[in-house]
């Protein structure tokens, strides 16, 4: 699940592992991963960061996390 590993990266990564992620994948790959993100796979300020930094979002209008539910 690639996915999963690249939104680990994106989530918990250090400066150099989200430059080596952009080089990896670029940033459509990891545009994909946001829009498809799971829920818990991102912390608030990771899921903000990534708004901004993928042109996903405008200040102040960045979406909610993704919520688990119970069916």
């Amino acid at each position: 699940m690639p996915e999963r590993v690249i939104a680990q990266g994106m989530n918990i990564g250090d400066y150099e592992d989200v430059q080596d992620l952009v080089r990896q994948v670029g940033d459509d790959a990891l545009r994909d991963v946001v829009l498809h993100a799971q829920a818990g796979q991102f912390n608030d300020r990771s899921w903000a960061y990534w708004h901004y930094r993928l042109g996903l979002a405008q200040p102040g209008q960045v979406p909610p996390l993704p919520a688990r539910t119970f069916e």
